[in-house]
């Protein structure tokens, strides 16, 4: 709760010691063995009745109907993402099935047959940037 050490606690009892003195330190580490039992007595007794007002005002029957949608809720979203998980497997196995079947027929090398280039007319050369002017 107070996340004290063994150290810390070693320190406290003595300055503790040397503050009181060694006659009176029993008696106050007495008082305050029986100040902390008070106030666990308290906290727990505030808490019990902080759980019979919640009790009393529904407020318990309300958190187990909502944890029973939560329940609901986490089953529906689990079928759902099991469908569609299911879903993309099916559609993988398709595509994959298909894609051989898609692939197309190896193409020819781009190149142009002797024939074809001999009959061309001769290109015309392209005109100067500035008009032709020399």
């Amino acid at each position: 709760m107070f996340d004290i050490g063994w150290g810390e606690l070693f320190l406290i009892g003595v300055v503790a010691l040397i503050v009181v003195g060694p006659k009176d330190l029993p008696g106050l580490f007495r008082a305050a063995g029986q100040f902390m039992g008070r106030a666990r007595a308290m906290a727990r007794d505030f808490q019990r009745s902080m759980e019979a007002a919640a009790d009393e005002s529904g407020f318990k029957d309300a958190t187990q109907q909502l944890k029973a949608l939560d329940r609901l809720n986490y089953s529906a979203t689990n079928s759902a993402r099991k469908y569609a998980a299911s879903m993309v497997k099916d559609i993988d196995d398709t595509v994959e099935k298909a894609a051989p079947a898609a692939d197309p027929p190896a193409a020819e090398p781009a190149v142009a047959p002797a024939a074809a280039v001999a009959d061309d007319p001769k290109p015309e050369p392209a005109a100067a940037p500035d008009g032709g002017k020399p």
